[in-house]
């Protein structure tokens, strides 16, 4: 049985009165859940909505716990680290994790920052060693799959883009996943929201369409014909 960890990241809701309030990311990511779910009736999912619980963030007395052998830290040290230990749990649980994101401001969200400072932790999620010369991290994790939803307002954030240069949310998250134990990537972009035209609504649908090739693939089934667009 595989587990899926899901994690939405938006402040949008998505049982808004004006569906054009409502979060675009976290529809697509319902939609590859719901159809990986289809497909996998045994799987497991893990579901946290940063954007309604934000997680707390790091503190220098956090710093400070995770930094104090675990047999000497006291009790409010402990209750710091809380958190942190059930996050990185559900993260080693999971053998798919699929995170949605809006681009706030040309980079993640704030909450999503803050999960990832809980749970990219020395002993727990990577270990550090300067016997490995200038990169002394290496992640403890391994063999974990990253489906990464995104939704923007503008447009051109993809490699050789016009704003290739503009795009700190995907690299950033990439980035960050290695020390997750990500070993492969896929991305899937909605773009031109706040233009809303003709081109934001096939943005949309080719995103939809392409969840739901990906879902089939990961889970090991075939893939539906694409309708044309």
């Amino acid at each position: 049985m595989k587990t899926l960890l899901h994690i939405d990241s938006s402040v949008r809701r998505t049982d808004n009165e004006h569906p054009g309030h409502n979060s675009i990311s976290k529809q697509l990511g319902h939609l590859f859940v719901d159809t990986w779910m289809n497909l996998n009736h045994q799987g497991n999912v893990i579901h946290r909505d940063l954007g309604l619980n934000p997680p707390d963030f790091i503190t220098q007395d956090w710093i400070a716990a995770v930094f104090t052998p675990e047999s000497e830290r006291n009790t409010q040290q402990q209750a710091l680290l809380r958190l942190s230990d059930v996050l990185i749990d559900e993260l080693e649980q999971a053998d798919l994790l699929l995170i949605t994101a809006p681009m706030y401001n040309y980079g993640m969200p704030a909450v999503l920052k803050a999960w990832f400072d809980q749970v990219i932790r020395i002993n727990k999620t990577f270990s550090f060693d300067l016997a490995r010369g200038d990169f002394p991290l290496a992640p403890l994790f391994r063999g974990k799959t990253l489906v990464l939803l995104t939704s923007s307002g503008e447009f051109g954030f993809e490699p050789n883009g016009i704003r290739a240069h503009m795009n700190h949310l995907g690299p950033h998250i990439e980035t960050l996943s290695h020390y997750l134990g990500v070993d492969s990537v896929h991305k899937i972009r909605s773009e031109y929201q706040e233009f809303a035209d003709e081109r934001h609504a096939q943005s949309l649908s080719q995103a939809r369409q392409s969840i739901v090739e990906l879902a089939h693939q990961l889970a090991g089934h075939p893939s539906p014909e694409r309708s044309a667009t």
